[in-house]
Formats: C-alpha cells, structure tokens, sequence
C-alpha cells in the first residue's frame, strides 16, 4: 500500500472547508497563515483580499446575509483581528453565520514576548461570538473545523472563532492519525409541536388587524416560498426589516414594505394591529424598543426565532415558538388550507397604502443649500432598478436610501443592525458583488461613514469588481450635527463638520470612473455613466446639510415643551420629578 503523503494543517483546514461547500473566503494576508492560503490555493477556495481586516469580516459577513451560506474571513494575528473585532461583533449582533479564523504565535513560544502575541485573542472574542477555540492539534483540525461551522450554521447563527496557532497550522500529519470532519453537514431544522403550530393559526385566524413581521432569521431559513404560501392563504400583510427584504415579490399585495409603516399608522390616528407576529424577528431598537411604536402594547404578540432566549424579549407572547422558520411555515401552509380566513378590506387598504412615495413631505428638490437627498435617493433607486444588489451605510444617508430602495429577491439589500458600525458599505457592497456575480451592485453611504474605508477602492480596482458608489456629500456628521442643534440651538456644532473633501477626486486616484454632481438635473446620467463605465465608480452627491431625516428626530426623543425629561440621545429617556 502506497503511504500517502502528510498533510499540513493549512491542508487539513482548507479540505475541510472545501468538503464544508465553501468556495469563496474573504482574507487580508499575513505570514501566519500561509500553510492556509496555500491549502487554499489547492483545494479551488477563491481569495479575495483586501486592504484592512474589518472590510475584510464585512464582505464575509454580507456574502453570508446573501447567500445563506458560511460566510469565512481569513485574518493574522495581534494587530489583524483586532482590526476585524467590529466585523465579528457586528456578525454576532445581527446573528450572521461566520467563521473567523485568526492567526496567532507558535505555541512552543508562550509567554516569550512574541510578535503578535502577548495577549489572548480567544478571551477577548469569547463575548461577541457563539464559541470561540483555540486549536493545539495539527491532527484535530478537521473536527474541530466541522464544530465550529456545525455550530454557525445551526440554531440562532452566528459567528465562530478558530485560533490557529503558526506551529499548528505549518506542522504536518499522518492522514491516518488525523480526526475525520464528523458532523460536518449537520443543519438542523427544529419544527413546532402541534399544540404549537394550532395555537400560533387560530391566533392569527381570529385577528382582526393581524400583521407579519419578518427579520433575519426569516431570511437565514430561506423561507421565502413558505412565506409567500402562507400569505396568499392567510391574506395576512407582511413587513420585512432589511434583512428579510425580497422574500415576498416586490408586487404582491400582501408585500406592505418595512415595519416602519406601521409607525406611520399610530401618527396618522389610523387603526394598528391587533395581532403581531414576528417571524425571524427580535424586539430592540429596530422594532421600536419599548415605546409600542411599531408593535403596539396592546397587541396580542407572537414570536419565531430559533433562540428560545429571544422570544419574549420587552415584551410578553400568547405563542412562542423556538424553531426554525421554514419548517414552522410548512406547518402552518399544511393547517392554513382548513381555516376560515376572515376579509379584512379595510385593514388590506390601509396596509397596501404603506408603501407610496413620500414626495408630498419634502416639496423641493434643491435648495440654495444643495440637493435634497430624498430626491437623490429616488433618481438614484429609479436608475438602478429593482434587479440590483444594495449596501447601505451612513446614518441619515441609509436612511433615505433605504425609504426607497425596492428588490425583486430576498438578500439583495444590506445596511445597518443592532451595532450601528459606520464602514460597512465597501466592504457589503464587495461580499455582494461575489454573491451576485453578473448583478449591479450600489453602494449608499455618507461623506462621514465614508472615511472609514476608502481604501477599499483600492480592492475594488484590483479585483475589478464594478461597484458603484454614491456619497451623499453634506460635509457634516449628518445625524451627529441635527442631533446637536435639535438639543441645543440652531447653530451649536461640536467635532460635527467635515469640510473641504472632495470624495470624486479621492476615487478617481485609486482608478475609479468619479463624477461629482452639484445639480439634481445631471444626477440620473451621471448614474447611468457610473453603471456603463464597467469598472469602479463613484457619484458623489452635493446635499444640502440642512436637510434632517426624520429619523433623526424620532431616535432623538426631544420630550414635548415643558417637560423634565432628560434626553438620552437614541434611547429612552430619563424621567424627573
């Protein structure tokens, strides 16, 4: 018998991440890590590298929310991860399927004052990740790599940490001594009980108002048949967060757009729902939080998430359901065929209207100040049409761009969760062009989040991967400066501008297609150039800083005149007296 050749543990790794599915990892090159690439290399996984390891973990991070698969970031020790930590928390916020895995010194030079070392990287990633490990085996590579993505993948997602030690991944083994991936392919899909699935039906059944909001964990159990199934039967209107956008058809009509609308209705004085479930959904911030502005207090509140910690969360459910959301859509579409559903015309009409421009708010297209972004936006969105991949990032720049944005499939549209991280866009906007290959991909932020990776023009150009940027340019911390002014005074700014840059002329150095636009009237050709130009563009937009987005505002939470509350900019407020 012919012995096979040893295998180094770069080897082992890079086939068990092939046997795992994975083509594609998302890398910043360091000298730990080369037995790794080069398995890589070997094993026919694409690498696409970048010019720093936090754009790196978010364009994994989007190619995961896309594509529902593992998405893998590939970053060297010391100075590498800590440079990726907002990635791997803003993966473990949003409950994104990750694996991370992350250079470190030999083992044989522990507490030898190493490069890179001093300092242990698994006790700092241990809070914002589902497990984090430290591998000490060359021969234990494929088990404990199929742990680690057998744990990302299944329950409520999220993003897992391997340590590879430089001695341990450039060591070899004998394949006969080595462990085998066992349970690499598990993915688990928790159904209810019956008792469950008839309670959560005659709830809905029995609603006069009901309403479905669907999150991210509806998306990551690619559910969106099951969804559309249950919808039609049920004719129960679904809002999606921008996680589950496109799950339903841009057209249909039980599609009522994103969870904000229902805020709009309690505004307005307009009937609520009486009956809320979230599919795939948490309670937080995005959901209102605690004031019931978009789930009502007194709603009757269902909940489906995979993480039984979840359900209940702010506020208390009549049917909770720890399970995966597909599985729990069949049950209900294999129930919803018996039931009697009630017409609720009115409640359709009202939902059904939720989703209309928001033209009449914002009459003027361009000030003396500069151009309106919600007129931006709507040029901007019209240009780039439905079929196309989005990133958006900024505070009040992803605002107005996701007011408008439409898709025709679910994973098309990203932008920011519970971390708030301003710097995702390049890197999303990058993870989406090798999710969607063939796809136009635009990327929306502002002249602030902006400079936290501009560098990525430079991996754009390289790879060439036609991204099309726009910069809304009012050369001021948007969101930071309304905010001020709205709390103290008209013309208070501190450490809140952001004068002089001229973002066109930035991308047009790294070899980007650039244009600035200072007129609404050149805005849809300059797109339309940016998209023709077939490599890297940028449109940068002149807005007026005046202009403040509602949103704004409403996470501000300036108490009414005469009251003693205390303002917790983007919290509650604290009462006095």
């Amino acid at each position: 018998m012919t012995q096979q050749p040893a295998l180094t543990g770069g080897d082992l790794l890079a086939r068990t991440l092939r046997e795992a599915g994975v083509t594609q990892a998302f890398a910043l090159h360091g000298g730990h890590l080369e037995a790794l690439l080069k398995g890589c290399v070997e094993n026919n996984i694409a690498l696409l590298d970048f010019r720093h390891e936090a754009a790196a973990g978010h364009a994994a991070d989007a190619y995961a929310r896309a594509t529902c698969q593992l998405g893998v970031c590939i970053v060297t020790a010391g100075p590498g991860i800590a440079n990726a930590v907002p990635a791997v928390a803003n993966a473990f916020l949003d409950a994104v399927p990750m694996l991370f895995l992350i250079g470190a010194p030999p083992l044989r030079e522990a507490e030898t004052n190493p490069l890179q070392g001093g300092f242990d990287q698994i006790a700092m990633l241990t809070p914002i990740t589902k497990w984090a490990h430290r591998i000490t085996n060359t021969e234990r590579i494929p088990d404990i790599a199929a742990m680690a993505i057998r744990k990302a993948m299944t329950g409520r997602r999220g993003p897992v940490v391997l340590e590879l030690p430089i001695d341990v991944l450039h060591m070899s083994a004998d394949p006969r001594t080595t462990t085998a991936p066992a349970g690499l392919m598990v993915r688990s899909r928790p159904a209810p009980s019956a008792a469950e699935a008839d309670a959560l039906i005659a709830l809905l059944a029995g609603a006069e108002r009901p309403a479905i909001i669907a999150g991210g964990d509806a998306r990551q159990a690619d559910c969106g048949t099951e969804l559309l199934k249950f919808a039609e039967v049920s004719g129960i209107p679904v809002f999606s967060n921008s996680k589950a956008q496109g799950l339903l058809p841009l057209d249909h009509p039980q599609n009522a757009g994103a969870p904000g609308g229902l805020a709009v209705l309690g505004l307005m004085g307009l009937p609520r729902p009486d009956v809320v479930l979230l599919l795939g959904a948490r309670m937080g911030l995005l959901l209102g939080g605690r004031s019931g502005g978009i789930v009502p207090h007194e709603a009757t509140l269902a909940q489906v998430y995979s993480d039984a910690g979840e359900i209940g969360r702010i506020k208390d459910v009549a049917v909770g359901i720890a399970a995966d959301c597909r599985s729990t859509l069949k049950e209900l579409n294999a129930r919803a065929g018996k039931v009697q559903w009630r017409k609720r015309p009115e409640w359709d009409a009202l939902t059904g209207g939720l989703k209309a421009p928001m033209d009449a708010l914002f009459p003027d297209a361009q000030t003396e100040g500069g151009i309106h972004p919600y007129h931006a936006a709507k040029i901007i969105m019209e240009v780039t049409g439905p079929d196309a991949a989005y990133a958006f990032d900024g505070g009040e720049a992803s605002s107005w761009a996701g007011d408008l944005v439409q898709v025709n499939g679910p994973g098309q549209v990203q932008g920011h969760g519970y971390l708030g991280c301003l710097g995702i866009g390049p890197g999303f906007a990058i993870g989406l062009a090798k999710a969607f290959p063939g796809k136009r991909v635009l990327h929306v932020t502002g002249d602030g989040a902006m400079g936290f990776h501009i560098q990525e023009f430079d991996t754009m150009v390289r790879h060439g991967l036609p991204v099309v940027t726009v910069v809304f340019n009012n050369q001021v911390w948007g969101m930071s400066i309304h905010g001020q002014q709205i709390m103290f005074g008209a013309n208070y700014s501190v450490i809140s501008q952001l004068p002089g840059s001229n973002y066109a002329n930035i991308a047009a150095g790294f070899g980007c297609h650039a244009e600035r636009v200072s007129d609404i009237g050149d805005l849809a050709a300059a797109m339309e150039r940016a998209f023709a130009a077939g490599k890297p563009a940028l449109v940068e937009v002149m807005t007026d800083p005046a202009v403040v987005h509602p949103v704004t505002p409403a996470m501000l939470g300036k108490p009414e005149g005469g009251s003693s509350e205390i303002v917790i900019p983007y919290y509650e407020n604290i009462p006095q007296g």
